[in-house]
């Protein structure tokens, strides 16, 4: 069963691309988003010494999603090493406790789930060079930490960042709540399904792309970067669920032309997704 959630904000400065702080009422956590520029004003607060975890969020040359996911007993002191590393990170969300009940132990274990579900979405290109090792923690303490990383994986979406949540979390329902299917199926080979996210739209694991593409196909680059990293197999099939930014662009990538998904993806029964959305 679903609750609804009140969550608390505050924007220093006024400055929506500086520092954020929110939480969630009846939790002990706080979560921090701060841009690199901004760093300093996080530490004047007494909450920058403390214990947490953090994830460091930019983009690669090819404009997708990079995270590094991290632990420490000194926020400040580690983010202040951070600084020395290569610009690949923008904002940092800093996840804290508010009365620093989070030990070494904690974070560990933290810092490990937060590396698996990243891993499991798929949304992001993450950056560790090791995978973190995950702590032995007591039931009790087992428990507390599901419910923060839980609370956390809300406040890290509210804040723009999807790249906790699983494809099905993400999944735009019906009224029913009921998943949303949609299917493209041609004579030149494409066969595929997806379904709307919140974040675009998603071409499903095993779905075929057309093997031929038209002179005015404007989307090569993209193509071929899907084939050059194998998210597109030799058989020109799926290897993965694959976000893209729209129905368009992902039709257009599935049938080799340039589409318009609203009126390409149709439903078992042929409506359309334009007709889904005007309904």
């Amino acid at each position: 069963m679903s609750f609804n959630k009140t969550i608390q904000m505050i924007i220093f400065d006024n400055n929506p691309n500086g520092m954020i702080m929110c939480e969630l009422s009846n939790w002990n956590g706080r979560v921090f988003k701060v841009a690199r520029a901004e760093l300093n004003s996080f530490y004047t607060r007494n909450e920058s010494v403390y214990t947490g975890v953090y994830f460091l969020f930019g983009r690669d040359d090819d404009n997708n999603e990079t995270i590094y996911i991290g632990e420490a007993e000194n926020m400040q002191r580690r983010l202040k090493q951070h600084l020395n590393d290569a610009n690949y990170w923008n904002d940092v969300i800093v996840v804290i406790s508010k009365d620093n009940i989070l030990n070494k132990a904690h974070v560990k274990y933290l810092e490990n789930l937060f590396y698996s579900l990243a891993i499991n979405s798929g949304r992001a290109t993450i950056v560790n060079s090791n995978v973190p090792t995950k702590s032995s923690v007591s039931e009790y303490d087992e428990a507390m930490l599901e419910e923060f990383i839980s609370n956390s994986k809300l406040l890290v979406n509210t804040l723009g960042y999807k790249v906790f949540d699983t494809i099905e979390e993400t999944t735009v329902k019906d009224n029913n709540r009921a998943e949303i299917k949609l299917y493209i199926k041609t004579k030149k080979g494409a066969d595929a399904a997806g379904s709307i996210v919140a974040d675009g739209f998603v071409v499903y694991r095993g779905s075929k792309v057309s093997a031929t593409f038209t002179k005015s196909f404007t989307y090569h680059k993209q193509r071929d970067k899907l084939i050059e990293n194998r998210t597109i197999d030799e058989n020109f099939t799926f290897s993965k669920d694959y976000i893209f930014s729209s129905p368009s662009t992902a039709a257009s990538i599935v049938m080799g032309r340039n589409a318009n998904g609203l009126t390409e993806w149709v439903t078992q029964d042929g409506v359309s997704l334009k007709h889904l959305q005007e309904e």
